[in-house]
């Protein structure tokens, strides 16, 4: 089990730490944006939620491999339904700018969604 999942990290620190300085480089210096989440906060929660789904990937893998593809479909939409509880508070605190915050929000949830997902191939593909 820890096999696949240090291959991950291997893949998704350097992926996310990238992607949190382009962003944190771009939001705060360049445009100096007033963002109502932090994009600390915002990589935060979707490092922790990829790897939590694709720990619960190998573990299904590993258990029931004939429904790996199914937990992927599952952790997605539960993925889906953290960023809509997480988004809330924003979503109800009326904003100065809601797009842009929405922006800073799904541009990296789809971008760790990819990320993810060619993982997740990689893994059912293993024989």
């Amino acid at each position: 089990m820890q096999q696949p999942i240090l291959k991950f990290l291997k893949g998704l620190l350097p992926f996310s730490i990238l992607l949190f300085a382009i962003q944190y480089f771009t939001v705060n210096e360049f445009l100096s944006l007033e963002l109502y989440y932090s994009t600390i906060s915002i990589y935060a929660f979707h490092v922790l939620a990829t790897l939590v789904i694709y720990t619960a990937l190998v573990f299904v893998n590993q258990n029931f491999k004939d429904n790996t593809g199914f937990a992927f479909l599952a952790g997605s939409l539960l993925k889906m339904l953290a960023a809509v509880i997480f988004l809330l508070p924003m979503m109800l605190g009326n904003p100065k700018d809601p797009f842009i915050d929405i922006l800073t929000f799904f541009i990296p949830y789809f971008l760790f969604l990819i990320f993810e997902t060619i993982y997740a191939v990689r893994l059912i593909n293993i024989k």
